[in-house]
């Protein structure tokens, strides 16, 4: 039998009093599985910059959790991105999630803030300038939609690293084989961080194919036909654990030690997985003063 693994969770940042609720709900849901650091996003275009800034705080401060606040170059000047991550550190924040991130939607293609970094790059170097964080990325097992070619993700992921990465979280796939030969091709390439998978469980199946579609992720026709079964008969969320956990166990048995979980700040499914492997609570959640 394969050991537990370690594991994180990505969360949203609250837009709304409901949102906020569903935030906590999530934090005290998982809290308790003790991982190794949980994720703060930002919306496309920064535009929940201020609420990742302040959903990363409370976390950090009032439930103890290691907290990696996600960092874009999108809409924001170079001065003013630096100024955010030292706001980061003086709270006590000491990993980065830096990303180049998306542009606004119906902007089109990423464009660069004229005095703003022009890639994830160029924000990782900055970052990792500072001496202050612990930087981890973007990495894509299935090839980004704006991909040049079959080696662009690999090729972009080396250069992440050489700019001060120490980590990677993977986009989201539905196959242990896919992140397998990603993992190989960067071994081959000389990546030698930590490629970590990331998971997402399937709370809305007709969601999360949209959402694989504009990623750039394969979506196996078995899969389909899996949840058009599945929602007919009203197993869905069954369905959804079921095979989470068999890519989780496949993963774990081909080597991997740590496991990031999408969790859309809907729990239940993830800590109904993280059980299912092994992952249980440490002790009952109490923030911290």
């Amino acid at each position: 039998m394969t050991a537990a693994p370690r594991i994180s969770f990505e969360f949203f940042p609250p837009q709304s009093l409901d949102a906020s609720f569903r935030l906590w709900d999530t934090v005290q849901t998982l809290a308790p599985l003790n991982p190794g650091f949980v994720s703060v996003t930002y919306g496309a275009g920064g535009t929940t910059r201020a609420l990742t800034h302040e959903a990363v705080e409370t976390i950090h401060r009032h439930y103890g959790l290691n907290v990696a606040a996600h960092l874009t170059c999108v809409n924001a000047s170079r001065a003013e991105t630096l100024e955010i991550a030292d706001a980061y550190a003086k709270a006590g924040v000491t990993e980065i999630v830096a990303l180049r991130g998306d542009p606004p939607k119906g902007q089109g293609a990423f464009s660069a803030h004229p005095e703003g970094f022009a890639n994830a790059c160029e924000l990782i170097e900055a970052l990792a300038e500072t001496g202050q964080f612990h930087l981890r990325v973007g990495a894509y097992p299935d090839p980004h939609p704006e991909a040049a070619d079959s080696t662009a993700d690999v090729d972009w992921l080396k250069r992440k690293v050489e700019a001060g990465a120490g980590s990677a979280i993977t986009q989201f796939f539905f196959e242990a084989e896919t992140f397998f030969r990603f993992r190989d091709r960067c071994e081959k390439a000389g990546i030698d961080v930590p490629i970590i998978p990331g998971i997402l469980p399937i709370e809305n199946w007709k969601g999360v194919r949209k959402f694989a579609q504009r990623c750039g992720t394969h979506v196996p026709a078995w899969i389909d036909e899996a949840f058009a079964t599945a929602e007919r008969d009203g197993r869905a969320d069954l369905l959804a654990t079921a095979l989470a956990t068999e890519l989780c166990t496949e993963l774990l048995e081909g080597g991997v030690e740590d496991l990031h979980f999408y969790t859309l700040n809907k729990p239940h499914l993830s800590r109904d997985i993280c059980h299912a492997l092994g992952v249980q609570p440490k002790a009952t959640l109490e923030k911290v003063a």
